[in-house]
């Protein structure tokens, strides 16, 4: 009987020993920085099949039963973590029972430019500034993107983070936020628009967000835009002149700055600007790819934020006359 004791002793700390090893084993992050989300009411083995899933966790099981033996089973903490590197299993159970989410947040405004919106980040003390030395097009390679100009492919929103993170998170982050509502609301979007693919709707929503002063004009700026590309008539607005202009912008728009050719200069050149000027935010992405329905091709500003349209230049004219003489 004692022999039988002494085995199963054995046994158990042979096993022990085994949970041990494995337990201060680090693990290989799936990707730098790694994010995940728990839910409220998590258990242990929906958080290990989470993981396993996630490909960080490989003994999933082994997990579980740390948990138990360490007493964290009811002790998971819900919330949004982020692992910068490589941790084991045992430091990965402290993190998420006591709710290690230490949360900073960075705003990207709708309507900023890629230069505001890095300028932010830049300027954020929670962050790991990792991107100070790169070029636009460099923090572009370092995301991932395929693109090699920045404007527009930021999704503006509220970016939430574990003090110390590297900023080349916020922009991972608000870069495939873009992606995703830009993709949903390209297949969502109303037949015979004058489109030719996602980046021209990203296009032309950058500029509905910059000429929009009031919400409800939204969709009819989006109309009028629609139906002068169908014609074949020049856009002629004021924002994109402004972006063209770059630092050289004072402020002030005058008559002669309409006449000097840029690439973005909509009075000298037709179509869309070769990239968009601002970020759209998710209404404007929604109206330029679900215009108001109308026959206004003009529109102008009353003073107030919003805007008197007209269908022909006649009207427009006078409307000219009556909000801005």
């Amino acid at each position: 009987m004692k022999k039988i004791f002494a085995a199963l002793m054995l046994v158990a700390l042979l096993a022990t020993a085994g949970i041990g090893f494995f337990a201060l084993q680090l693990l290989p992050l799936p990707s730098t920085p790694f994010e995940f989300s728990l839910q409220t009411g998590s258990s242990l083995k929906s958080v290990a099949h989470q993981l396993e899933s996630a490909q960080l966790l490989r003994q999933g099981t082994l997990f579980v039963w740390l948990g138990r033996m360490l007493g964290r089973s009811g002790k998971i903490k819900s919330g949004s973590y982020v692992l910068e590197q490589p941790v084991s299993m045992l430091e990965l159970l402290d993190i998420i029972s006591k709710g290690r989410v230490s949360q900073s947040q960075v705003s990207v405004i709708e309507g900023w430019t890629f230069k505001q919106f890095r300028a932010a980040v830049n300027e954020n003390p929670d962050l790991r500034h990792s991107t100070l030395a790169l070029s636009d097009a460099e923090i572009l390679q370092r995301i991932g993107a395929a693109e090699t100009q920045p404007e527009g492919l930021f999704f503006p929103d509220t970016y939430f983070f574990a003090a110390g993170s590297s900023d080349v998170l916020i922009f991972k982050r608000a870069y495939q936020t873009m992606q995703q509502k830009l993709q949903a609301a390209w297949l969502d979007r109303v037949a015979g628009l004058p489109l030719g693919n996602p980046y021209e709707a990203l296009i032309l929503a950058s500029i509905v967000e910059k000429e929009t002063g009031t919400p409800g004009d939204r969709s009819m700026i989006a109309g009028v835009f629609v139906n002068r590309l169908r014609k074949g008539m020049l856009l002629q607005t004021d924002p994109t002149v402004i972006y063209g202009m770059g630092e050289k912008f004072d402020g002030n728009i005058r008559k002669r700055d309409l006449l000097i050719d840029t690439p973005y200069n909509t009075y000298t050149r037709a179509g869309l600007t070769p990239t968009p000027i601002a970020l759209p935010g998710a209404a404007s992405l929604q109206a330029a790819l679900h215009p108001a329905r109308t026959d206004a091709l003009y529109f102008v500003a009353r003073g107030d934020g919003s805007s008197q349209f007209s269908s022909t230049l006649e009207a427009h004219n006078r409307a000219v006359n009556q909000y801005q003489k």
